[in-house]
C-alpha cells in the first residue's frame, strides 16, 4: 500500500524543479516507492563552506525540498496545501566530495500535520545528517 495521493516519477519531480533552488542546488530526484522519496546533491562550490565542507544549510536545504514534496504529494492539493512549519538537523559527519544521497520517510501523516524523517548519507553509506521536518497541512 503507498502513502502517496498522488504519484509521482523522479522525472517529473526534476521537470518541476526547474528554475528553483532545487535547480540552482543541483538536486536531483532519484526514486520514488511506496513510503519514500530520495534524492542527491553533488558536494561541490554550490554546496560547501569556505572551509570545504559540505555547508549545514545545503543539507537542510536538501531535507527540506525532500519532505515539502513528500508532504504534498500526500495531500489532495484542491483541498489542502503544506507549508514548512519546523526542521532540525543533526550534522553526524562532514563530507568534502562526491555525493550526499536523502531519503524522507513519514513518521506521522496527520490531517493537520505530518513530521518526515530524512537521512543523508555519503557515497560511502555513511549517515551524515539527520533530519526532522513538520509540515502544516493547511485547507484551500
Amino acid at each position: 500500500m503507498t502513502i502517496w495521493y498522488h504519484q509521482a516519477t523522479p522525472e517529473q519531480l526534476n521537470a518541476i524543479s526547474a528554475n528553483t533552488m532545487v535547480e540552482h542546488l543541483a538536486i536531483e530526484f532519484t526514486a520514488v516507492d511506496e513510503e519514500s522519496i530520495t534524492a542527491r546533491m553533488p558536494v561541490d562550490q554550490r554546496t560547501i563552506q569556505p572551509a570545504g565542507l559540505l555547508h549545514g544549510g545545503a543539507s537542510v536545504a536538501l531535507a527540506e525540498t525532500l519532505g515539502s514534496v513528500a508532504a504534498t504529494l500526500c495531500v489532495n492539493l484542491a483541498e489542502t496545501t503544506c507549508v514548512g512549519l519546523e526542521i532540525n538537523a543533526n550534522h553526524i559527519r562532514s563530507v568534502r566530495s562526491g555525493y550526499v544521497t536523502g531519503v524522507a520517510r513519514p513518521l506521522h501523516l496527520g490531517n493537520s500535520t505530518q513530521v518526515w524523517d530524512i537521512r543523508i548519507h555519503d557515497e560511502q553509506e555513511r549517515l551524515a545528517c539527520v533530519c526532522r521536518l513538520t509540515m502544516a497541512v493547511l485547507k484551500r
